[in-house]
Formats: C-alpha cells, structure tokens, sequence
C-alpha cells in the first residue's frame, strides 16, 4: 500500500542522495543494460567475471554485531543455476577490491583485496582398466569444504592495503584465519543441484571464517560464494521503453508488488566482509565513503595449445587495469552517457567531476516524459539540476555528508546511526523515515529501484530542496516498476544473501 512520504526535517535530509540514483534508472533505455550494475558498459560484456553487480554498505543489523559494518561486493551476474559444467567460478588473473574512504578526501585510505585460485584435482574413473580425467566439477555428493569428490577447489587471499594503493603508499598485510591462523580461505562450489549439494544451506555455512584483520583488535568475518541475486527489478519492461503500467495509482494500490522480478531465479558470487566499525573510521570522523573495483592484466597472450590444466589458455602479465567500479547503484548504465561507460568503470572518485553535465543535465526525466507524455507526465523543470550535484557527489548534510568531504562518486555510509532490525526496516530507506538504510549506505532490503524513480521526476521539488514545487509537476506521483523487495527476502544474520537457486531440484 501506498503512504504519502513524511515532510519531516528528517524526511527531506533523507530524500536528498536519492536523486543521482533516480537519475540512473531509465537514463540509457537504448542501451543493452540488465541490472543495478550488471553488463553495464560495453567492454564489460566480454567480461562477465570481473562484472561488478551491486555493492552493499550497511551496519549490521544481526544482533549483537551492531558495532560492525558489512560490506558486499556481488560479482558474476546472471547467473543461470544450471549452467553447467563450469558454473561460475571466479577469474584467478583479476584483482577484486573494496575500497574505503574514511576522511572524505575521495581516495582510497583501506582497501580490501582478494585474489582466487582454482586448483584440478584431476578426478578420474576406471574404464576398461583405464583411468580417465572426467569431464565434471564433481563425480560425488558433496557435504564438506574439501570433499574428495569434488574436482576443481577455488580458494583465495585477502590482503588489506592501507593508503593509496595505486600512489604505492601504504603496507600490505595479509589478513588471516582467526582459527588456525592460516592465509587461504576455501571457496564453496556453486550450487550444482540437491543430489550434489544435499544440504548447500550447511555446506556453505562451512565457509563462513572469523578473520584476523591487521590492525584490529576485534575479529572480523569473512564469506565469499554464490548466493541468491539480492537485486529486484522489471528488467524486460524497463528497457523497452519503460513498457510498464507507472505511475502506481490509487487504482492499483498493489502496484509496487506484481511480482515482476527477472532476477528471482538468477544467482550472484558475492565477496561479503564484516568488520568492527573502529577498524573502518579514522577516529574523528563517522561517515565513510565505499566503492568496489576490479581490475586485469594489461597484457594477454593466448595459448594456441594450452596444456592440460585450468590456467594455460592465456599467460597474462603487466601493470592492473580497473576495468569495473560500482558505489551507488544503477550509476554508471543509466546517468553515464553510453560513449562513456568504460571510461567512468576505469576512472577514480577523485575525478569524478569530468561526469559533472550527465548530472546537472540528466537525461532520465525527460525520456520518462516522453514515454508517458500522453499520461501527462512532466519531468522537473529546474536547470542546472543543482540539488542532484549536492546529492550525488557531496553527501547530504545533517545525514552522511563529511565534514570535509570532497565531489565524488561514492556510496556513503553514517556509521553513527544505529542499524534498524529485520522485520522493522522500512523498504524505501530514508524517504519512509528509516535513516539506516539507503543512501545512507544500502542494505539488500532496500527497493532502490522505486526510490529512484519517485525522486528522479522530483519529489524533491515538493520537499523544496534545491527546487520549487511547480518545478516537479509528477512529483508526487509513486513510480514503480512492480518488482518488489523489503527485507524479509534476506536473512537476519551474517552472510544475509539467501541460499542460491539450485541447479536442479529432485
């Protein structure tokens, strides 16, 4: 059901960060765009594992971890469970970082590193009294991390830098296993079916690791492995041109929940961290700022006969190149201009003032306009869009704007403000009077897709916030896309994401 949003102080501090997302949702309808952030640039296509999905920030809202913040980084998107034999394993050449800010100067002062590797086992069978390589990730039920039925082991290492790790400043320390002290962490098969994997839910829980983090005095956590898409959205109706029924009406007061998701039977790798607050802020200042990048080898040569094994197809070497970067969500497939995709997943926060027009002069509300001019649809009619520079690259006072922060692309997190618990978090974050949840950082309960939407065409103008009212004339009117989400589609602990669809089920 549709409730008018609160026009409180705390409302329209709320509101505020909202606008660049709306902004990111229909902004490339031309474009061949999928998700939050899934295939969202054209040179990212041709690299399906090293695609950035989405990016999560939020305190922990499990009881008794409310003085840590987890931080999900989802990798791999659209994934078919099915999709055998190789499934999804991640690329052991590409460099996979969570990066933090914790003073507001749009540089990286802690990253997060993770690199994977995948060993073959090389399980054979007899036939004829031969031993025979088989061509199966597994030729066996598989219940434990290292069951000897299972043919190809991916593991990784996580390593934290601190400072600027491209200036070279900085230490790199590994981070470790608080149980055995050791620096390799198993990562679980994907979720082959339930004659493989009869029990993925307790087989994947095997791999969640208390971790020694360098320079914190309190253990973190650590989960990297399939999950369930977190992500909702009306994928199909969207990018043909926005062919669905919005505005929701007082006609349809169920609107919001058609159960329009293209996403709920598709699957993610996410890399998730859990770790203490006090090892995240510099001390002084709550509000940090988060992004994901991943990166490869400049430089790769194809093997013309690969030898037999899982990495000779191509030597790869040279400096890193950033190739994907993911803060806020639907970013850079619907505000960036489509000629500059690959050049936002390549560039830093830092520099985020080249992309200053797409801002300013969004695109997104005039095609909604357009598309549903015949409803009398009006996009805002304030220029230079002045409100969205504030909220897209600044923070927002008075909610999670530092102190002295700088213009940057980032998703911000007030580590000051408590988390709200599952069951009473509000789906629409700050605009439905919940301050823990998005912009102020996100968590997977967070319909970011309905929020962008009734913000883009100027809910903010209704609040006055840098625009007037007769600015906005669709204002107030409650877009939807009909895929629904709250947070009782995740779980209430550590990892949260849910247990992956199954490739097959008997």
């Amino acid at each position: 059901m549709h409730k008018k949003t609160s026009r409180s102080k705390q409302g329209i501090f709320a509101l505020m960060p909202l606008l660049p997302v709306g902004l990111g949702l229909m902004a490339a309808i031309p474009a061949a765009v999928y998700a939050s952030s899934h295939r969202e640039a054209p040179f990212i296509t041709q690299h399906p594992k090293v695609d950035g999905a989405d990016f999560y920030m939020f305190r922990s809202y499990e009881a008794g971890r409310e003085n840590f913040v987890t931080l999900v980084a989802d990798y791999v998107p659209l994934q078919d469970a099915y999709g055998g034999p190789n499934y999804f394993s991640m690329d052991p050449n590409a460099l996979y970082e969570i990066h933090i800010d914790n003073i507001g100067d749009a540089k990286e002062h802690i990253t997060y590193q993770f690199r994977f590797k995948n060993t073959l086992q090389d399980l054979t069978v007899s036939v004829g009294g031969k031993n025979v390589s088989v061509p199966l990730k597994n030729i066996g039920a598989i219940n434990n991390a290292k069951d000897g039925t299972l043919n190809v082991q991916e593991t990784y290492t996580i390593t934290q830098v601190k400072g600027d790790r491209r200036a070279g400043a900085g230490a790199a320390t590994a981070i470790t296993n608080a149980a055995d002290n050791t620096a390799t962490f198993n990562k679980p098969v994907d979720y082959i079916g339930t004659k493989s994997l009869p029990n993925y839910a307790t087989y994947a829980a095997q791999h969640i690791y208390n971790i020694n983090i360098p320079g914190c005095s309190t253990p973190g956590r650590v989960f990297v492995g399939q999950r369930k898409d977190p992500f909702a959205v009306n994928l199909g109706e969207i990018f043909d041109l926005v062919n669905i029924v919005a505005p929701a009406t007082a006609f349809d007061p169920q609107a919001e929940n058609k159960n329009l998701d293209a996403l709920k039977t598709k699957n993610v790798t996410s890399i998730e961290m859990e770790v203490p607050i006090a090892c995240l802020t510099n001390g002084s200042e709550p509000i940090i700022g988060g992004w994901t990048t991943a990166s490869l080898r400049q430089g790769r040569l194809l093997n013309s006969v690969p030898a037999s094994n899982t990495t000779s197809a191509a030597k790869e070497g040279g400096a890193w190149v950033q190739v994907s970067r993911l803060g806020m969500p639907l970013v850079n497939e619907v505000i960036i201009g489509l000629k500059d995709k690959d050049k936002f997943n390549a560039s830093k926060p830092i520099n985020d003032i080249q992309f200053l027009t797409y801002v300013t002069n969004p695109t997104l509300p005039t095609l909604i306009e357009s598309l549903f001019s015949s409803a009398g649809v009006k996009a805002p009619a304030n220029f230079p869009r002045n409100d969205l520079v504030a909220a897209f690259l600044t923070g927002v006072t008075g909610l999670n704007k530092p102190a002295n922060g700088v213009a940057s692309e980032v998703l911000r997190l007030n580590t000051s403000i408590a988390p709200v618990a599952k069951g009473t978090q509000k789906r629409l974050g700050v605009i439905a009077g919940d301050n823990a949840g998005f912009p102020n950082g996100r968590r997977p309960g967070d319909d970011v897709v309905d929020i962008a939407l009734r913000v883009a065409m100027g809910r903010l103008c209704k609040l006055s916030i840098g625009c007037i009212p007769t600015d906005a004339a669709s204002g107030d009117l409650d877009f939807t896309d009909g895929a629904y989400i709250d947070d009782s589609s995740f779980d209430a602990a550590f990892p949260y994401l849910k247990t992956p669809v199954a490739g097959a089920s008997h």
